[in-house]
């Protein structure tokens, strides 16, 4: 999955689990959600980000719309596996740590957003208009593809170019620099 995510150059694209969690992503994907990958916890957790990152009200440009369909994902995911550990210990820090998610969770919503357009503010490039497609994967339920496009010769567009020359630009500095900083272990969760 990993090649066909790299594969898609101009298309931020990432392989999501039911939890939020992001388990692959291409180039492009990684420079749009720099925020969401700025937290140290592996994987990292679009929920996590929605909840607990003071940058995702600024990110996500409708955070209230977002937030509510986070929590409805993550309930739709909790009627897949009652039994899911890691999605129960997801619930309790957002419980415990989010007055908002607190309030969401209450309200028992589910549904699922396969497609839509979000409106994102990365802080490199400035807003965005992007629609989004989900497309399940057939080898685990509780995964997916999610991609962003951009109308072509759109302001959002021209800002998806810029930000993955940005991208190019930062992974060189990277490359060039020498490795300080070690990654936190994985998870261990990979794509089906």
């Amino acid at each position: 999955m990993q090649r066909v995510l790299d594969s898609m150059a101009g298309t931020p694209a990432f392989i999501l689990s039911g939890r939020g969690d992001i388990l692959a992503a291409n180039h492009l994907g990684r420079a749009l959600f720099s925020l969401v990958y700025a937290d140290p916890v592996r994987p990292p957790n679009n929920a996590r980000f929605v909840f607990l990152s003071p940058h995702a009200t600024e990110f996500f440009r409708h955070w209230d719309e977002v937030a509510n369909d986070t929590v409805a994902m993550l309930r739709a995911e909790a009627g897949r596996d009652l039994y899911d550990r890691r999605l129960t210990d997801l619930i309790g820090e957002l419980s415990t740590r989010s007055e908002e998610f607190r309030r969401r969770w209450a309200a028992h919503s589910v549904r699922m957003h396969t497609t839509g357009v979000k409106l994102l503010h990365p802080p490199v490039v400035g807003d965005l208009d992007l629609p989004f497609e989900t497309f399940p994967l057939p080898d685990g339920p509780s995964q997916f593809l999610l991609t962003y496009t951009a109308e072509p010769a759109s302001p959002s567009q021209d800002a998806l170019n810029l930000l993955a020359s940005w991208a190019a630009t930062n992974d060189d500095i990277e490359r060039s620099a020498p490795d300080n900083d070690s990654q936190p272990a994985d998870s261990g969760e990979t794509p089906d």
